[in-house]
């Protein structure tokens, strides 16, 4: 499998969602087979990785119970690494889910808890030796849109990650391993999500891989005063923009869109 998360053209994630209540109703999928038609479906557009997740984060959303978590995430995990050979990580804040779904063949632990909401999380990424994703959020996903507020997002936002990754670096994880996610619609206001953006080259030029992952966001609803299922080329403009200015990941619900809007970047940006 190609892990290289450094190539000019930012690799392409896609979102699965195994939950019922993620806030982008198309993307949730339940049962194997239901799951299975999305990963395929999404390998032939042109994804790099698939992102699987059990536990909707949301704004408002509650914790799931790690039994119930395990069963909508173990058995896909183990049914897609059989079915092909793509690189899969895992979404999740429990340690016993990423490590279950690391023996059946993940590669990725997405944490969008920077490692803090599990105390075994971090030794589970150093024992695997695998990347994973550090995220920042301010508070949890049930409080986190009550009044997020700031000095200023962009330099707090990095030096939380930054010291996230120096500390998981110095638990064993290895920095090449490491990738930042600045968390949008995480705990932040239009205005916060904007500047993060804005100022994506920044992280890109911290040192290590940079994940974004704004699709069809509520951030892009606000602007363009439209739901989740018309917020399509907002979400291409801006991940196109994250894209020229660095990003080495795109976390997205639209692989074939997102692929040949790259594409045509390539030619543009980075053609030899």
């Amino acid at each position: 499998m190609d892990m290289n998360l450094k190539n000019k053209r930012p690799l392409v994630m896609g979102i699965i969602n195994c939950t019922p209540d993620s806030f982008y109703s198309s993307s949730r999928k339940q049962g194997v087979r239901d799951v299975l038609d999305q990963a395929l479906r999404m390998k032939e557009q042109g994804a790099d990785i698939l992102d699987i997740g059990g536990e909707s984060t949301r704004p408002g959303s509650k914790p799931v119970p790690l039994d119930e978590e395990m069963e909508r995430v173990v058995p896909v995990v183990a049914a897609i690494r059989k079915e092909m050979d793509i690189p899969l990580s895992v979404d999740t804040r429990k340690s016993a889910v990423a490590r279950a779904a690391l023996d059946q063949g993940a590669n990725i632990i997405n944490d969008i808890s920077a490692l803090r909401d599990d105390p075994d999380m971090t030794a589970a990424a150093a024992a695997y030796g695998c990347p994973v994703c550090l995220m920042h959020m301010q508070g949890n996903p049930e409080t986190m849109q009550n009044k997020p507020e700031y000095a200023s997002v962009v330099d707090e936002v990095l030096h939380f990650l930054l010291k996230a990754a120096a500390d998981a670096e110095a638990q064993g994880i290895r920095k090449e391993n490491i990738i930042l996610d600045p968390g949008i619609g995480f705990g932040k206001r239009l205005e916060d999500n904007l500047a993060l953006i804005r100022n994506i080259g920044k992280f890109a030029q911290s040192g290590y891989s940079v994940l974004m992952g704004l699709s069809r966001k509520s951030f892009l609803g606000t602007i363009l005063d439209a739901e989740a299922d018309d917020r399509l080329i907002g979400s291409l403009t801006a991940n196109g923009y994250c894209a020229a200015m660095g990003a080495d990941i795109l976390r997205v619900h639209d692989v074939g869109e997102t692929v040949q809007m790259l594409t045509v970047l390539q030619e543009i940006l980075w053609k030899d």
